[in-house]
């Protein structure tokens, strides 16, 4: 198919738009037989006249009209694109896709969209509650930028990553517990033989083996009663009475009713909360949105 080169298609607005030959050379800034040339070029291409001339005047076919307006929108589309583009590498306009695990939600995350929005407006974020190893695997695979994950995970391309939230954890007890009534940290020692609502390990082994060894340390083995993946389902089984929980400060920011937070008096490991990236090269907006969490995590 003979399709219209770009720069043909612009001559011809020209000529179209000016309807003499003359003035069009001028404002492409070109001399009047090779836009003349163009034009018969054009038409043969295309197998029709778009114009008809006489010493006098100039003017356009039916085909040609039809022409102009296609020509009009096609560069109308190409010069939005353009400027996509350019604000895409300025980091002014583009798309982040980010992946978060539950607690990211109750502790950096909001404020970090809210900054991020207000530093970059044209930016738009498409967000995905995901557990950790799914993030992993969607990162590695290209289809997020950004994950929100708890460490440690495995991927099968190099991650690289900062640690934005560093969490320190308390006991959630359905609020008719005897221990709900005492004042004060609470000795994890108190919660032996208590049944645990627990996320599995495979899901994330992290808070899993600090849960565990804070109960070892203690001097018990723990007693799985519930399992649960999302960390507001275990604070709804506590809520239900269906056991307690140890879980990072944060989830105390969901305010379930039927659940009370008391501080653990025994010194125990933080739990790092990342912001992942695939290693490569990052865009502008990508770039910034990486710098705000810096800032927003010192």
């Amino acid at each position: 198919m003979n399709l219209p080169e770009l720069w043909q298609l612009r001559y011809f607005s020209a000529v179209a738009q000016q309807l003499h030959f003359g003035r069009a050379a001028a404002a492409l800034h070109i001399s009047q037989p090779p836009l003349s040339r163009a034009i018969r070029a054009l038409e043969e291409r295309l197998g029709v006249a778009l114009f008809t001339r006489t010493r006098r005047r100039v003017e356009l076919t039916p085909e040609g009209t039809r022409l102009l307006e296609e020509a009009q929108r096609v560069t109308g589309q190409l010069e939005r694109v353009v400027h996509e583009l350019r604000g895409i590498a300025s980091g002014e306009r583009g798309r982040l896709r980010i992946g978060f695990v539950s607690l990211a939600d109750y502790g950096v995350l909001p404020a970090l969209l809210k900054a991020a929005k207000a530093a970059r407006p044209g930016v738009a974020f498409a967000l995905r509650e995901m557990l950790s190893p799914e993030q992993a695997l969607a990162l590695a695979a290209g289809e997020l930028d950004f994950g929100f994950l708890l460490a440690p995970v495995s991927a099968s391309v190099p991650l690289e990553h900062i640690v934005v939230q560093r969490e320190s954890f308390v006991v959630a007890l359905p609020s008719s517990h005897r221990l709900a009534r005492q004042r004060g940290a609470l000795a994890v020692s108190a919660l032996a033989g208590e049944s645990f609502v627990m996320v599995p390990r495979e899901i994330a082994p992290g808070l899993y083996d600090i849960v565990a060894g804070l109960a070892a340390k203690a001097g018990f083995s723990l007693n799985i009663g519930q399992e649960a993946i999302q960390m507001q389902t275990v604070v709804s089984l506590v809520s239900s009475g269906l056991g307690v929980a140890i879980v990072p400060a944060s989830v105390a920011n969901l305010g379930r009713r039927g659940v009370v937070y008391r501080s653990i008096s025994d010194k125990h490991p933080r739990l790092d909360l990342w912001l992942a990236w695939r290693r490569g090269t990052l865009g502008a907006a990508a770039r910034e949105f990486v710098a705000g969490a810096r800032r927003l995590a010192r």
